[in-house]
């Protein structure tokens, strides 16, 4: 951003005046030994107009900061030179003298340069036959600290910052331009919050909290008078380092500080006897810098970062969008739910400790926004990886790292990792295609414990008929004639391969991709590519690689009536300037199917839970009844479970929270979780889904009628008809799975 020209006041007299007399003194500060005969010439009118006559004032890099939901809980914070804007009258008038003590006695008398200063440092350099003083003011410096933090390359850095005439002509012709800009006070507080104290401290906001851990209205005169000193070479004053140095720079300062009557010699005489009283903190940065008190929302913070990089709206590449986030000084209040994370996280380690190699993790999304509520997993959110446990897989055990107990790995999704099989979840998939295309719940199939299919079989496929794919089913109990609800409810495989070779198995593909799945592997992107999505037929028992932020999201969209909306991270984003950046703050949503068809999902999903279905039978069991009278409201989800169950699933869904939870071995797809383990997912969802809700209203689920229900065929009228009434309980199906018995695998 450019400012209007600076140079109207440049055409005067005085200022010719000054920056003929400045230049030949700055020649010979500079160059003490030189000739400044020629210097002379070239420092008239016409010199001193040919220089540049605009400041840039573009905002020094400040730094982000990412908040909870609640926009008071500080999750992260981000930056390249940490920085934070301080006004005026936040900051300690024992810091304003100090540093005008220390770099500027004469800075409320000159008008941006200090010619008995520049002449008085003239003298001085001719005596020592090298540069003993500097003759810069406060001011001065200012634009110097402007023109670096506005350049745009190295070469402008090096001209804004090197040692040569012409930048020092420069700085006095500004300097003076901004004198007649801006008010003393706005000068001060302008370089208090641009100059550098070291330890990555920019500005007094950051200095007085990393050697103090003070803000900047609570430095004492002792503080800020060692800040102050820092300014002039924080290397060489450093009291992390040299202490002796430091305190020495510090008294200096105080004793200018009485020479200007903004101390009493008594007091400052008090003072010098003290010590540093040093409290030194190294300012977190990043995702990594999550307090160990909430290290687990550092997941959270990666998910997030992801999102950042892939909006436009921050910068014209990845890259150049986390710059921007390092620089741009935001406001970002997150989705993130203090209450949901708590829960999810203290369920997540419950069932599963932080140090297996078997990772447990859960992501919850608010329906009909899309919003990510929580981000849980047994994780520790760590780059040291020295200590981790052995590689599970043999063969890189004191090769690789493990992920486990600490690692930066986007195992919950939002990054690039492919993520694991999610078993039977996909199902729901082949259901919302099939009902989405017209088929209706009470679509019927006799489903045998094993079924021949017309999909071929791979080569190395233990599930084969000569040259077929032929599944079956996880026990011989749910042999017989089913339909969506119990099908759904039992997870039987037989049935659900005969829907997909009804639909034809791409329709079911493609309304994961509707759902928000993506496919990150070079065989799931093979397989879903419309030449060979028709014959994957191993599709609907979920053989393709997912994430549990993805599952959340796709059943939140079944949840919302199919309504589909990007996953979110944000709730309010704040600039520098105030605005807000609404266009990426709201929900990106979208009908991605039938609402129709989305509510009998739902009914059918809610024969898995326990809270049966609304309109038609679910069968005498199903595989998760306990999770209604856990969640003790309208739930509906779906287990699912891997070959020899590698990884274990269950995504549940009310109308207001959808939560996804998954268990299995990020670092080796081949190491079985077990049956015994199958149950912690479908445990860890229900129950925060529970205390994630509790406080709210209890909202019910719209049930399906009509065609929907029946077909073509109409309804039968040996069954009551539900008339739906939106948040309000459905009425009570009679007959058919009243009391759901023991779960089976599935």
């Amino acid at each position: 951003m450019r400012t209007p020209a600076l140079a109207a006041v440049a055409k005067t007299a005085p200022l010719i005046r000054v920056g003929i007399i400045a230049g030949i003194a700055v020649a010979a500060i500079i160059f003490p030994l030189a000739a400044v005969g020629s210097l002379a010439a070239k420092t008239g009118a016409t010199y001193v107009n040919s220089l540049p006559t605009e400041l840039r004032m573009v905002p020094p890099a400040q730094t982000s900061y990412l908040y909870a939901s609640d926009g008071r809980t500080l999750i992260a914070q981000f930056y390249e030179e940490y920085r934070k804007f301080t006004p005026y009258d936040r900051i300690s008038p024992n810091m304003v003298n100090a540093i005008v003590a220390s770099e500027d006695g004469r800075f409320y008398e000159h008008n941006g340069v200090d010619v008995k200063g520049v002449v008085r440092a003239f003298v001085a350099n001719q005596r020592a036959g090298e540069v003993a003083q500097g003759a810069s003011t406060l001011t001065m410096q200012y634009v110097r600290n402007l023109r670096r933090d506005s350049a745009r390359s190295p070469a402008e850095i090096i001209a804004a910052t090197e040692q040569t005439n012409r930048r020092k002509i420069e700085e006095i012709r500004l300097a003076v331009a901004i004198e007649q800009r801006m008010t003393k006070q706005q000068i001060l507080e302008g370089y208090l919050n641009v100059a550098y104290f070291g330890h990555r401290a920019y500005g007094i906001y950051a200095a007085a909290e990393v050697y103090f851990s003070k803000r900047p209205h609570q430095l004492t005169v002792p503080e800020a008078a060692m800040l102050a000193g820092l300014v002039k070479a924080p290397s060489a004053y450093d009291p992390g380092r040299d202490g002796k140095a430091a305190r020495q720079r510090r008294d200096y300062v105080m004793g200018r500080m009485v020479e200007l009557g903004y101390v009493p010699a008594a007091d400052a005489a008090r003072f010098v006897r003290r010590g540093l009283a040093l409290r030194l903190s190294t300012p977190p940065n990043d995702c990594v810098g999550v307090s160990r008190r909430n290290n687990n929302w550092g997941f959270f913070c990666d998910m997030f970062k992801n999102w950042w990089r892939q909006q436009r709206a921050f910068g014209d590449s990845p890259n150049e969008r986390e710059e921007n986030l390092r620089r741009g000084g935001y406001r970002i209040v997150s989705s993130l739910s203090t209450k949901v994370q708590r829960a999810a996280f203290r369920e997540v380690r419950a069932q599963q400790p932080i140090g297996t190699s078997y990772a447990h993790g859960l992501v919850a999304v608010q329906p009909r926004t899309g919003r990510i509520l929580a981000a849980a997993v047994n994780r520790v959110y760590s780059l040291n990886q020295r200590h981790n446990g052995p590689h599970s897989d043999r063969r890189k055990r004191g090769v690789v790292p493990s992920n486990y107990p600490n690692t930066v790995n986007p195992l919950l999704g939002g990054g690039d990792m492919p993520g694991y099989q999610a078993g039977s979840t996909f199902k729901m998939f082949t259901l919302a295609a099939a009902l989405d295309h017209g088929l209706p719940l009470n679509t019927s199939f006799y489903a045998p414990y094993r079924y021949k299919s017309i999909y071929p079989a791979d080569w190395n496929d233990k599930r084969k008929c000569g040259d077929r794919w032929c599944p079956g089913n996880a026990n011989k109990s749910m042999t017989g004639r089913q339909t969506m609800w119990s099908g759904f409810g039992k997870s039987v495989n037989t049935y659900f391969v005969q829907l997909e070779q009804r639909i034809g198995a791409e329709r079911a593909v493609r309304m994961a991709e509707r759902l928000g799945l993506r496919w990150r592997t070079d065989i799931d992107r093979w397989q879903a590519s419309p030449a060979r999505a028709k014959g994957w037929g191993s599709f609907t028992l979920g053989v393709a690689d997912t994430t549990p932020l993805e599952m959340a999201n796709a059943y939140a969209t079944i949840a919302a009536e199919g309504k589909y909306c990007a996953p979110l991270p944000v709730r309010k984003i704040t600039d520098l300037s105030g605005k807000q950046l609404t266009s990426v703050t709201e929900p990106r949503c979208r009908q991605v199917m039938k609402v129709r068809a989305a509510r009998a999902a739902t009914d059918a999903a809610r024969c898995v839970t326990g809270y049966r279905a609304a309109t038609g039978p679910c069968g005498d069991w199903s595989t998760a009844p306990q999770v209604h009278g856990i969640v003790g409201r309208p739930v509906a989800g779906k287990t699912g479970t891997t070959d020899d169950t590698r990884a274990a699933w269950f995504v549940g869904m009310t109308p207001q929270l959808a939560a996804a939870s998954f268990l299995a071995d990020p670092d080796y797809v081949l190491h079985v979780a077990g049956d015994g383990n199958s149950w912690k997912p479908v445990q860890t969802v229900a129950a925060t889904l529970r205390d994630g809700l509790k406080g709210q209203p209890v909202r019910y689920f719209t049930p399906p009628t009509g065609r929907t229900i029946w077909g073509d065929a109409g309804p039968n009228w040996n069954r009551p008809r539900v008339v739906p009434r939106p948040n309000v309980r459905e009425f009570p199906r009679r007959g058919g799975d009243d009391r759901p018995r023991s779960p089976r695998r599935r």
